[in-house]
């Protein structure tokens, strides 16, 4: 196990079970996001997270909720993801040691056929749990969104005593429509189930303030470590792929090498042909830049 950063923005390189034993505090965060494997058979760098079986998975899932529950404040909120096959059974265990406030669907459109005898799958679950239901954190200004019935349609509410049009904000429903990491994106890391900045963004703001610590046991690209930071926030985010530690060192902004090796974004192929094409087009410019051919 290998520790990076600081006190208040660390990384650690190591199995979650055992960093969550080990590592970090009970009672100490006041903000859990968790997206672990899904069991589904996904690539992590050379890695297939693919349990012997569903019983298999499960007591490994239940072994690690265990703990980040020990770790979270009395006040703290735990959000959980899983596939939509295992969220009943996440579900039914959470709600026996936690209070589950909202069961969220994050939306999603893909480009692709996602099934040709059956309606694919499009959204996955989230589920936003705290320890004290009469005490948590929920900062509902920070992530008001539009409400088209007072900002669009300019509806009024006739049962005030003075008729008066809809609010123009709300507090966002449980359906929450992001999309997906696609290659072309900027925040667009190397990984096979990358959560987009925004949807992290809606969480951390939602249930924590700054100087609060944030904990993602399965940081993967490091979103919500680097979310967490842009909004001064501590975090530990917890991984066991090296090669995603090298994204997250260098989101960061923990470290430029490596062992050696120089952390920097890859390059993607339409990037490549950008440059090249930039560099073929200089070969027919004058030094002033006037174009030698039309």
């Amino acid at each position: 196990m290998e520790i990076f950063g600081t006190n208040n923005h660390k990384i650690i390189h190591g199995d979650a079970l055992t960093a969550l034993q080990t590592q970090v505090a009970d009672n100490s965060v006041d903000l859990i996001f968790a997206d672990p494997p899904y069991n589904i058979g996904k690539n992590f760098s050379g890695h297939i997270e693919k349990w012997a079986s569903e019983e298999a998975y499960l007591d490994w899932c239940y072994q690690w909720i265990d703990l980040c529950l020990k770790k979270l404040k009395p006040n703290g909120s735990f959000y959980v993801m899983t596939a939509t096959q295992f969220m009943p059974f996440f579900d039914i265990y959470l709600r026996k040691k936690l209070d589950i406030l909202s069961r969220v669907i994050w939306s999603y459109d893909s480009s692709g056929v996602q099934a040709k005898k059956y309606f694919g799958s499009m959204y996955e679950p989230i589920l936003f749990c705290v320890k004290d239901k009469n005490s948590y954190t929920f900062n509902a200004n920070d992530i008001l969104v539009e409400a088209k019935t007072g900002a669009k349609r300019k509806l009024i509410d006739y049962r005030k005593a003075i008729p008066t049009v809809y609010n123009s904000e709300k507090v966002p429903g449980n359906v929450w429509e992001f999309s997906r990491v696609r290659y072309r994106m900027d925040e667009y890391e190397n990984h096979p189930t990358q959560k987009p900045i925004a949807l992290l963004e809606r969480i951390i703001k939602a249930s924590s303030n700054e100087n609060d610590l944030v904990l993602d046991p399965f940081s993967g690209t490091f979103t919500t470590c680097a979310v967490a930071k842009a909004l001064n926030r501590k975090c530990i985010g917890i991984e066991l792929q090296e090669e995603y530690i090298k994204i997250g060192l260098r989101r960061l902004q923990l470290a430029k090498e490596y062992k050696g090796e120089k952390l920097e974004k890859e390059v993607r192929t339409f990037e490549t042909e950008r440059l090249t094409n930039n560099y073929n087009l200089t070969l027919f410019e004058e030094p002033n830049g006037t174009p030698i051919h039309d």
